[in-house]
């Protein structure tokens, strides 16, 4: 029987999504996409699941998408690469603006569609041993999903232009000085350094976190001025939750908020 593309477990909070296509360095493929797609799903309808955890099987993060789906070899005749293309874009879309705080795990190589979607999440954690590239130049193929926005956002233009011009692999520690990842950690680490971030995290308000989210990403593509504008239009908002009156109240009786995401 084959193994599942994607493995989830919730723990400590989280809930984790392992990409699972190890000998083929986890490539993306269609059934992976909805793998994926399910197990956000399954997330959003768990209260144990208050941030979500993106990472890889084996020696690889995500090595791209599986080239022969790329190419148009599918079961579904020539129209088959631009539905899997499609189906992959819209889960990157939904990456980038789920609602609750998407972690990547980065373990191993990340590159091309890997590397986009490690983009799409909200924090970075690499082992030292990562690699991340956008490899498209390396067999003459553009960024489909996203890279060529997404990257020199992240890193600057000049940086993300050196990547995708020469297909290099660069490590965890250069991508790091450039602001994609958060922090480099030894191998043996990363889950551990995972484990403490989603802890802080999981322990503050769900509802609070998530419309900060919202706020940053929004504001990232509006004029100050209207950023600033909804930015008060949500704390007047967020001025009736249940999450803001714990807070206070457990401020004041000195004790540690108990956050329901109302």
């Amino acid at each position: 029987m084959e193994e599942k593309s994607v493995i989830t477990e919730v723990r400590n909070g989280a809930m984790w999504i392992t990409l699972n296509r190890p000998a083929a360095m986890n490539a993306i493929s269609p059934d992976m996409v909805a793998g994926v797609d399910r197990a956000l799903d399954e997330a959003l309808a768990r209260d144990d699941a208050r941030v979500v955890v993106l990472t890889g099987a084996g020696r690889a993060f995500c090595a791209g998408a599986d080239l022969k789906f790329v190419r148009g070899e599918t079961s579904s005749g020539p129209s088959g690469s631009a539905q899997f293309l499609g189906a992959l874009l819209a889960l990157l879309n939904r990456l980038e603006r789920f609602p609750r705080p998407v972690i990547a795990a980065v373990n191993g190589l990340a590159l091309a569609g890997g590397l986009e979607l490690v983009l799409c999440c909200d924090l970075v954690l690499a082992a030292q041993s990562a690699r991340f590239g956008d490899a498209h130049a390396n067999y003459g193929l553009l960024p489909g999903g996203g890279g060529s926005v997404r990257l020199p956002r992240k890193i600057g233009a000049a940086r993300a232009k050196y990547l995708m011009f020469t297909g290099e692999f660069v490590p965890a520690a250069a991508m790091e000085t450039a602001g994609l990842v958060n922090r480099v950690v030894e191998d043996g680490q990363l889950a551990g350094a995972v484990d403490e971030l989603v802890a802080k995290i999981a322990a503050k308000s769900p509802l609070g976190v998530s419309r900060m989210k919202t706020l940053v990403n929004d504001g990232l593509e509006q004029p100050v001025e209207v950023a600033l504008r909804q930015e008060l239009v949500m704390v007047a908002l967020h001025e009736h939750s249940e999450d803001i009156a714990e807070g206070l109240a457990a401020f004041q009786e000195k004790r540690a908020p108990r956050f329901t995401g109302r």
